[in-house]
């Protein structure tokens, strides 16, 4: 059988006892029926030259027999035909990958969202071991661990040109169990040591708060459980707030996709009728459509979605459609841009194949590939330039972006007053970032600040009440005010 998802990178693991994909590729309604992968027959290839096809084959078997025959040390056929097996998949996009049982049996443990480790959430780029992001209150993102961090020693020995399993499989361990690793991050002159406690991860899919009236809630992915906590998290701000909500924050952020099935079941929550998402593969009778289920559970209350660099694929899916629709303003910077769906495709006894299938379009007819989302009001998390890029046209062998509505969008015109009003960044005052304290989440105070300009509800400027900023020195430091 085909698992239909929709990750954001297909060659990308979580740190800790499993080897996995990138948020958990997890079974559920989406899931395609299929026996294996004999039941379809094969496309007619781009050269029909079946001659051509054996002598290349013959080519893979005399490079073998070379690199059994003479490589410094010997190495099993199993590990040159994996080997071989990946870099046919990865060669095709950055999402398509070989698993071996192992990595499959691993992948599928992590789908019950539970497993041990740090907490993130890893990719290998020209080599190196890039961190994608942490994963909410996990080790790894209670220490500080940040996107684009390149992590080049575990316990002080290198990992860099490791295979990135093979740098997973030594950042496992039991739990309670201490490991080091080195850091290299974009901006920083010396690398950073840190040292953290392996423990058992629970991943905690759905977050919620109640800010006055207005209901906040973070979806840090999109597994099996994800619209079941989202109503959970939603009905008890409601109890919370008297019954009646007066707007919300939707906050996917950092939040790498998952299940495409949970992308339209969570857009079918705020979206009464009409397209959430179509996808279209190489096939056409492949190519699907759905559609909104009849459903507002807020009835229709202002909405804000909150996004960033770090939200892809399913992500993109309910930012686009709630844009598209016109039904939420979006708030925060440009997306991954991950338009693509993977199927999971189970080999019996030899592990499985993550494959491409298919593109996915918002209801506008939009491709988001390789361009992502745009914001309707660009709000940036600090004023530093990040420095690196986490984005789909950054990486090697991208989808191109095609087959989709390339009429340029036009500005929208039903954004609140207040739109304007929104800075791009934050004040050189504001307090740094702590997680602890959403008083310090500039993004999200600003989010807030447009849904209650949007319910009607006083909506004072978040800056207005921090302290006057430090004077600057020509050398750009701050210095003490004089006495």
């Amino acid at each position: 059988m085909k698992f239909r998802t929709g990750l954001m990178l297909g060659a990308t693991f979580l740190a800790g006892f499993a080897v996995a994909s990138h948020t958990g590729v997890l079974p559920g309604s989406s899931m395609l029926v299929s026996s294996a992968l004999a039941e379809k027959a094969p496309d007619a290839s781009p050269t029909s030259n079946h001659a051509e096809t054996y002598r290349l084959l013959t080519l893979f078997g005399t490079v073998l027999d070379l690199v059994r025959a003479d490589y410094v040390e010997p190495v099993s056929d199993k590990d040159l035909i994996t080997n071989a097996l990946n870099g046919m998949l990865t060669g095709l996009d950055p999402h398509s990958s070989y698993m071996t049982e192992k990595q499959y049996e691993d992948m599928m443990t992590q789908m019950k969202g539970e497993f041990g480790g740090l907490g993130l959430e890893l990719q290998q780029q020209d080599g190196h071991i890039r961190v994608v992001s942490p994963v909410d209150g996990t080790p790894g993102f209670r220490a500080g661990i940040k996107p684009g961090d390149y992590i080049i020693a575990v316990d002080g020995h290198p990992v860099d040109g490791t295979p990135l399993d093979e740098a997973v499989k030594k950042m496992r361990g039991k739990p309670n169990t201490k490991i080091t690793l080195t850091l290299v991050r974009e901006k920083t002159p010396k690398p950073i040591i840190l040292t953290l406690t392996r423990e058992i991860i629970h991943i905690e899919v759905i977050k919620s708060a109640l800010y006055d009236r207005v209901g906040y809630i973070r979806i840090a992915q999109f597994n099996e459980e994800t619209e079941k906590g989202l109503l959970k998290a939603y009905n008890q701000l409601k109890q919370q707030a008297g019954g009646t909500l007066a707007g919300l924050v939707l906050d996917l952020r950092s939040d790498p996709g998952g299940l495409l099935n949970q992308a339209i079941e969570v857009s079918s929550n705020f979206i009464r009728s009409g397209e959430i998402v179509s996808t279209r593969a190489r096939h056409p009778k492949d190519s699907q459509r759905w559609d909104a289920h009849g459903t507002d559970i807020t009835n229709g209350l202002p909405i804000v979605v909150l996004i960033n660099g770090g939200s892809a694929s399913a992500s993109e899916i309910v930012s686009g459609a709630l844009q598209d629709h016109k039904r939420a303003v979006l708030l925060g910077t440009r997306s991954f841009g991950k338009g693509s769906v993977q199927s999971i495709i189970p080999i019996p006894g030899n592990g499985a194949v993550r494959l491409t299938t298919a593109r996915y379009y918002t209801p506008s007819g939009r491709s988001i590939q390789a361009l992502g989302i745009t914001p309707d009001i660009t709000v940036k998390e600090s004023r530093e330039d990040p420095g690196f890029s986490l984005h789909e046209a950054d990486l090697e062998h991208i989808l191109k972006n095609q087959g989709g509505n390339q009429t340029k969008a036009t500005p929208r015109t039903d954004l609140p007053a207040i739109a304007k009003d929104i800075p791009n960044e934050p004040p050189a005052n504001w307090p740094e970032f702590d997680y602890l304290k959403p008083k310090t989440d500039f993004q999200l105070q600003e989010g807030l600040r447009v849904v209650r300009s949007m319910a009607g509800l006083p909506a004072l400027d978040p800056a207005a009440a921090l302290p006057p900023a430090k004077p600057v020195d020509k050398k750009g430091e701050s210095k003490a005010p004089s006495k």
